[in-house]
């Protein structure tokens, strides 16, 4: 698959009651991704001070294609989807952007 660097956006409301169990489903999920499926290069996960139960989600891939295809078809991702069913309020947006400007 062809390498165009994207940088995936999720935001995303837990439940109340089950930002907790949310957090540990990520964690382990978010681990095995980073072992497992060498297209991603990085996951940061985010809280909103002032709204602890949105999240943002932000991830790092060789593509938006492979996001969209092979890395949401694996086994974890499915397991995950279906785990996330149990603790989000509502479903998660996702958006896809590319970096134009780096600066260290």
């Amino acid at each position: 698959m062809e390498i165009n660097p994207v940088t995936v956006v999720i935001t995303c409301t837990i439940q109340p009651g089950k930002i907790d169990s949310a957090r540990q489903a990520l964690e382990a999920n978010i681990k095995t991704v980073l072992r497992e499926e060498p297209a991603c290069h990085g996951i940061r996960v985010h809280d909103d001070p002032k709204n602890p139960h949105r999240l943002l989600i932000i991830e790092y891939w060789d593509s938006e294609a492979v996001f969209t295809g092979p890395h949401m078809q694996t086994a974890h991702m499915q397991a995950f989807l279906k785990t996330a069913q149990t603790f989000l309020d509502g479903a998660a947006e996702f958006s896809f952007w590319r970096e134009i400007i780096a600066e260290n």
